[in-house]
């Protein structure tokens, strides 16, 4: 088939001379979608018919993303790109990640490798940055790497590492969001400040840098925003949970959690009932649709438990539904059909530790504690 294709756009080129302008222009337009992005790079200009071939057939762009892409960067050769490429796969960066990076900073398909890339690299590595960790690093924020290695990044490096303590920290922190680095002045340290001013204790600013620092790389004021609407739904600064919340805020839209809330109210939630449990667990927001689906149809329909008492133990919705909720729902409702087990209590049990829910509600039912187990055990395989 493709090459049938080769073919005919071959024979196209040929009769091209051959045809109006009119009715070449008539042509494209009724070619399919994937066809008309390729065609029209073909009869453009030879730099960015190059450009647009060489991001999809050695970057692995798409051609809408080739296009959008070829509008920042352009090349007639593939001595510069190729460079680069090799320079990524050659410092472990998968195929996946080099896509990433590109499609992010198409412009890095221009740079010198050596100069801009490796001297960061190394810095990195020098940090205590293990080697496989570099490509992560880098793609979680690309633009890192444009940026100047004795102006912003080791400065920023030095202010964080301070703040840690640890070199170790930092490198875990940088893994997820290398971002903080850049702009700190202007963006992490007015924010840290910021949370202070609100009422949050050190130690948790230090908490938010280490688990959820892309927060930190808002605006100023963008930040501002977050943290007042925290305040205004009466979460305590002084607890995790406080910057739980500015991490969901500033992580979902309000779109998006407007979807989500009406997908408690679908199963009997009050918009108090969302408040109260976004406050004892703001992540309870970060479940998927399908997933709260599932979780409470279980949790109601096999069960038996009140939709909205969930509300007042809602970390439940966020562990896994075939490797907990499930397994544990099926020895609970052994449990209840015996009398073994108050309703009550069912809630508090998925938050056990594995070890404690089997001294207390396996193993030590005597008789019933082999068939329990086994019913555990099986649910367990078939979650694998």
């Amino acid at each position: 088939m493709s090459r049938f294709i080769r073919r005919a756009i071959h024979f196209r080129r040929h009769i091209i001379i051959e045809i109006y302008p009119s009715t070449f222009q008539h042509l494209i337009c009724v070619q399919p979608q994937w066809f008309s992005v390729r065609y029209a790079s073909s009869t453009s200009s030879n730099g960015h018919s190059f450009t647009v071939s060489y991001l999809i057939h050695a970057c692995g762009l798409s051609p809408k993303q080739a296009v959008s892409a070829s509008k920042r960067v352009s090349f007639d050769t593939r001595d510069k790109p190729d460079l680069v490429i090799n320079f990524l796969k050659s410092h472990g960066f998968s195929r996946p990640q080099i896509i990433g990076f590109i499609k992010q900073v198409p412009e890095f398909l221009r740079s010198d490798p050596e100069k801009t890339f490796l001297p960061k690299i190394e810095f990195f590595k020098s940090r205590g940055v293990p080697t496989s960790h570099i490509p992560r690093l880098v793609c979680s924020y690309p633009q890192i790497m444009s940026r100047s290695l004795t102006k912003q990044l080791i400065p920023s490096f030095d202010f964080f590492r301070d703040v840690f303590q640890s070199d170790e920290n930092l490198v875990k922190t940088l893994r997820y969001c290398s971002g903080i680095l850049l702009d700190i002045n202007t963006r992490a340290v007015p924010n840290m400040q910021l949370l202070r001013g609100a009422g949050v204790p050190e130690s948790n600013v230090i908490k938010l840098l280490q688990y959820f620092p892309r927060a930190l790389t808002y605006s100023p004021n963008q930040f501002k925003s977050i943290v007042e609407r925290v305040k205004e739904i009466g979460i305590n600064p002084l607890k995790f949970q406080f910057l739980m919340a500015v991490h969901v805020y500033s992580s979902f839209s309000k779109s998006t959690l407007a979807k989500k809330a009406d997908t408690y109210k679908k199963w009997g939630w009050s918009d108090n009932d969302i408040l109260a449990a976004f406050r004892r667990y703001p992540f309870c927001m970060t479940v998927s649709e399908d997933k709260l689906d599932a979780a409470l149809e279980f949790l109601v329909h096999n069960l038996g438990c009140d939709s909205s008492v969930i509300s007042t133990y809602p970390i439940v919705l966020a562990y896994s539904l075939r490797k907990r909720i499930v397994p544990r729902g099926a020895v609970l409702q052994v449990l209840l059909s015996k009398g073994l087990v108050k309703s009550k209590t069912l809630l508090a049990t998925f938050a056990y530790t594995e070890k404690v829910f089997l001294r207390r509600l396996v193993l030590c039912h005597g008789q019933e504690a082999n068939e329990l187990l086994e019913l555990y055990r099986t649910k367990l395989d078939q979650a694998k």
